[in-house]
């Protein structure tokens, strides 16, 4: 599953094939080869890439031999494996936006917004318990009977209450890639993208 690491740069919205289409700009590379895994020493095939500069002074010593050892020239922050045949490529290779073409299906993964704590209303959309009358007070949001009565006199795992919301990884398939400029490492795929502007995603073809 060839792939790239990107990151989020802004959603915006073009004509394609005579429609408006809401899209989501992503600047894909130049991402680097760090290492060749084969069956042979790792049991696994695997080619690892990096993308976007770290300052050397924030990157630990052994990782400054690893990017060193791949001739980079300096640290990367983020690292990453892809199901790529280890033979077509070699160390410290650059793989840009070139790998994508208009028409492309492509995948594309990240770590959504985080919400923090948030009620049952915004997190599952629930409708609240009614109206205000007949002797409720402040239930509008309110999530209502969560448990049951002498049996099983507990609440059942998986029951849907507040809690935490969103900072999960999530993927979304189907986006379609709408332009290409390789010359800038930037890729227009239709729809949206998990994630804040300036996170780092991964796009899958």
């Amino acid at each position: 599953m060839p792939g790239l690491i990107g990151k989020k740069v802004g959603m915006t919205s073009i004509f394609d094939d005579g429609k408006y289409v809401a899209c989501t700009i992503i600047e894909m590379g130049p991402c680097y080869v760090t290492q060749l895994k084969t069956k042979e020493k790792d049991q696994y095939e695997a080619v690892q890439i990096a993308f976007d500069d770290k300052k050397e002074k924030n990157t630990t010593k052994p990782m400054q031999g690893h990017f060193s050892k791949a001739g980079l020239a300096s640290p990367k922050r983020v690292v990453q494996e892809f199901d790529f045949n280890p033979a077509e490529y070699k160390l410290g290779q650059m793989i840009d936006a070139s790998l994508f073409s208009v028409g492309d299906k492509v995948k594309v993964a990240g770590t959504s917004k985080g919400k923090g704590f948030q009620g049952v209303v915004k997190r599952h959309g629930f409708a609240g318990v009614g109206g205000q009358t007949h002797g409720q007070h402040n239930r509008g949001r309110h999530p209502g009977s969560v448990g049951a009565c002498s049996y099983p006199a507990r609440t059942f795992k998986g029951t849907r209450m507040g809690g935490r919301t969103g900072g999960d990884r999530v993927k979304i398939s189907g986006l379609k890639v709408l332009r290409v400029d390789a010359s800038k490492n930037l890729v227009v795929v239709s729809g949206c993208v998990p994630g804040a502007n300036g996170s780092y995603v991964t796009i899958y073809k």
